[in-house]
């Protein structure tokens, strides 16, 4: 079973405003009981896969379809702790991929402000994201969540002003990771 705080212990980072964004997470898991359920306001842990091709090139990203923006997969924990394993969920959800594979180590840790929606305040994704492989068939099938789907070559991904900057972020610490 995966243990949160162990894994944000071993997260690493030598930029200073992940690292700050590290001491918020811990904060978070030692301060809110609930916070790996949705309804924990005013933030809550959510967990997303950085989904990356068998070759290692390419990215999947989806056009969410209430954020209106090319995001990776991922979603609510739904009182599950186990982050690594909520991010396969929600990536074998989202794309109907299956054979994928996750790394138990975080990432990459993005705080993002969610705007109110409906009877649901404004609140904060505390979003933990593990590499997630796919290992067979690249073959997606795209969800409700999402407008569209596309596989994307992460340099590209990389320099793409367009792109959320976290994603951007993602792809660049990928392409470091395999030189």
């Amino acid at each position: 079973m995966f243990d949160l705080q162990h894994g944000l212990d071993a997260y690493f980072t030598d930029e200073p405003a992940e690292a700050d964004a590290r001491r918020r997470f811990l904060e978070l898991l030692s301060t809110t009981p609930r916070c790996f359920h949705r309804d924990a306001f005013p933030a809550h842990f959510t967990a997303s896969a950085w989904l990356v091709s068998g070759d290692g090139a390419r990215a999947l990203l989806m056009h969410h379809r209430k954020l209106d923006r090319w995001l990776q997969p991922g979603g609510h924990a739904d009182g599950d702790a186990d982050l690594p394993r909520v991010a396969l969920r929600e990536a074998t959800e989202e794309t109907g991929l299956v054979d994928l594979v996750v790394a138990e180590a975080p990432f990459d840790l993005d705080a993002h402000r969610i705007p109110a929606r409906g009877p649901e305040p404004e609140h904060w994704h505390y979003d933990v994201r593990f590499l997630v492989r796919a290992t067979g068939s690249e073959q997606f099938q795209a969800n409700h969540e999402s407008r569209a789907m596309a596989w994307r070559d992460i340099a590209e991904v990389a320099d793409d002003a367009g792109i959320d900057a976290s994603i951007r972020r993602m792809a660049r610490r990928w392409l470091d990771r395999r030189r």
